[in-house]
């Protein structure tokens, strides 16, 4: 099994053009898409999806579910989304490990950027796929040689 991959953040912010604009201009990320329409109460949230090429970064005001229990008015970061391979296999490691599946996604939505949510142990939200998300790359990306971290002295 390839190893998953991180290639998804979201932050919650009560103005997502504003802070869109603010990440387009700081760190020229690309605007690959929108979400939702911020004029109606339907939908769990509105805004934009940016890349830097190789994640997508979700900018999203939150308007009727609080996935976190800090109301609907937190702004910070909100989730991250992992892309695996097998997403049957993650979800039964995950919940074999502790982790609460409470947002499942729907198996025509499979081609869709639409992910399942669980909450770990910690109560961290978390989102796995088994596509990509808008302006993310696909898990076949080369890897990277990571530094080797020093054990702690006992």
């Amino acid at each position: 099994m390839a190893k998953a991959k991180i290639r998804h953040i979201a932050l919650a912010t009560n103005d997502p053009i504003k802070t869109a604009n603010f990440y387009k201009e700081a760190f020229g990320f690309q605007e690959v898409g929108r979400t939702g329409d911020p004029h109606s109460p339907e939908g769990i949230a509105w805004g934009v999806f940016l890349s830097d090429g190789t994640l997508n970064l979700a900018v999203l005001k939150f308007k009727n579910i609080d996935q976190l229990g800090k109301g609907l008015d937190y702004v910070g970061l909100h989730h991250f989304g992992v892309l695996v391979d097998d997403l049957d296999t993650t979800m039964a490691k995950l919940e074999g490990l502790g982790a609460a599946c409470f947002m499942k996604q729907e198996p025509e939505a499979k081609a869709s950027f639409y992910e399942t949510k669980f909450r770990a142990p910690d109560g961290v939200v978390l989102d796995v796929s088994e596509h990509p998300w808008i302006g993310a790359a696909p898990a076949g990306l080369a890897e990277v040689a990571l530094p080797k971290v020093k054990e702690p002295a006992e």
